[in-house]
């Protein structure tokens, strides 16, 4: 799917264990991924687990998961993909962001 947002085969099993142990069921909730002012870089990027849309949401499907942005973030998360590490060089999500001409050092930031 071009022009989409995606995620990785192990981010989407933490997504679901993360719903599971917040007692939000997959079939209701999905994950809202954002852009925010803010961070060493300029722009942050924001995750949660959420069950309404809004007007001007955008919705994709990837595998079996619901990733919902608002039309603002899709700008700048375009082709981005969602992976999570558990690796000993950090452990968390990232964001591999096509579109970010820079990002800070933690990974939390990045700018266009």
């Amino acid at each position: 799917m071009d022009n989409a947002i995606h995620i990785s085969d192990k981010a989407r099993e933490k997504v679901y264990e993360l719903m599971k142990e917040e007692g939000k069921d997959a079939a209701t909730y999905f994950l809202r991924v954002g852009v925010v002012g803010g961070g060493c870089s300029g722009l942050s990027y924001k995750m949660d687990f959420d069950n309404e849309l809004k007007a001007g949401d955008q919705v994709f499907d990837d595998n079996g998961l619901k990733i919902v942005t608002d039309i603002k973030s899709l700008l700048y998360l375009v082709n981005t993909v969602l992976e999570y590490s558990d690796g000993l060089n950090g452990k968390g999500f990232q964001f591999n962001n096509p579109n970010a001409s820079r990002t800070c050092a933690c990974g939390e930031s990045f700018a266009v």
